[in-house]
Order: structure tokens, then sequence, then C-alpha cells
């Protein structure tokens, strides 16, 4: 089921796991095993939860939550069973409301599937709802995880005399070199930057090249560094 939810801060940056990982709680005799993936699609996320429908084949109930993009651009939930509103739309709400840094909540890119495994007491809707998003909740709490960053990509164009010094001149600095690559007539490299730090980024480079550079846009690209 698509659901809708509150937008994260920042279309540029969003936090997701590192790697899959799960986690086993037993709460009235029933077993909650969270399985969280990152995940890059709506494609993926289903693959696997094909592939723990296989997996836990005697399991009474896997539902499953995902969101997807910078900003929470798309989020799905099923009870697979369960009481409706009772499994897959707290488990989105543990995702969306995970606090990735005090007043910060952007985690996305990320599949939770629960899988229960029936004690044979029945929880009643609360405690399924409880039951439901604290199992998500408390995997978040065990998971490792990474930040990816939309970053903006510039091309400085130097002349090929003075390129090799300049470029170990931007290199030394406290400039973001991505690449560098040469012509017959000039050496050009590639400088990113966070979004909003494009001034700031043009003034540093005609500090370092003394003028010399000649600057254009090289589009953007995500990058991934530990949180």
């Amino acid at each position: 089921m698509s659901q809708s939810v509150e937008p994260a801060s920042s279309g540029d940056r969003f936090v997701t796991l590192r790697a899959p990982m799960r986690n086993e709680q037993e709460i009235k005799r029933s077993r909650f095993i969270a399985c969280l993936y990152p995940v890059s699609s709506s494609q993926q996320a289903r693959e696997h939860i094909a592939e723990l429908r296989k997996e836990f084949y005697d399991a009474r109930h896997r539902p499953s939550a995902f969101v997807l993009g910078a900003g929470h651009t798309e989020a799905r939930t099923s009870d697979d069973g369960e009481p409706a509103g009772t499994a897959g739309a707290p488990m989105l709400q543990a995702l969306v409301a995970h606090q990735t840094a005090p007043g910060r909540r952007d985690l996305s890119d990320v599949l939770a599937v629960v899988v229960r495994y029936f004690g044979g007491i029945k929880l009643g809707a609360g405690g399924l709802t409880r039951a439901y998003g604290g199992a998500v909740s408390e995997a978040l709490t065990r998971a490792s995880f990474v930040v990816r960053q939309r970053m903006q990509l510039v091309d400085v164009h130097l002349p090929l005399a003075e390129a090799g010094a300049i470029e170990a001149a931007l290199r030394n600095s406290s400039l973001h070199v991505v690449a560098t690559r040469w012509t017959s007539t000039e050496g050009i490299v590639q400088v990113a930057h966070v979004p909003g730090e494009d001034d700031l980024t043009r003034e540093a480079v005609a500090a370092l090249t003394g003028g010399l550079a000649r600057l254009t846009d090289a589009g953007s690209e995500w990058t991934t560094r530990a949180l």
C-alpha cells in the first residue's frame, strides 16, 4: 500500500543502512524477527520481500514497509494478513521517525520486514502496533549507517603549462578534488561541493589559480560516507 509521509528536511542528503541486519525479539511467546535492508528502488525492495517469504515460508506473517528517496518521495507498506494498520504502518512510522542525529529524521532507502511466528497468545490491535513498530525501532538502534550526499560538480579548466602545479595546489587545499583528466591543450580538474556552496567554491578556485581557470558546470552525483 502506498503511503504519504512527512518529507525529510533536505533533498540533497539522507542517511541509509550500511548493510543488511536482523534483530529478534520475543513478545508474549511470539517471535518477531526484524530484517532491515538498504534499498535503492521499489523493485529491489520487492525482491528482498520475496526472498524472505521463501526463507520464512512457515511464518504466519511477514509485513513490510519501505521508504525511498531524499525527502521521502516514496513509501509503501503491507500488513501481510495482520489487521489493517497494525503492522506495516507502525513499521513505516518507526523508519521515518528514527533520529539519525539530534533533531534530524532523514533515514531513507530502507526496507523493513518483520517476520512473526505466532506464540499462541493474541496481542490485540494495540499490542500488534507496539510490537511491530518496536521491532523495527529496536533493530535500528543496533544498525550502522552511512550518509548519502548529493554533490555539485565543477570542471576547472587550466592552461596545460600551469595545470600540474595548480592541480597540486587544489588537491592540497580544502577543496574536494574528484578527478583530473588531460587533453592536448589543457588540464581539467573536477571539484565537488555540497549544494549552496557554488560561490565559495568559485572564489576558492580563483584564489588558488590566480584567475587562470575557466569553470564549467559538470552536473551532480551522489556520494557515500560514514555517518
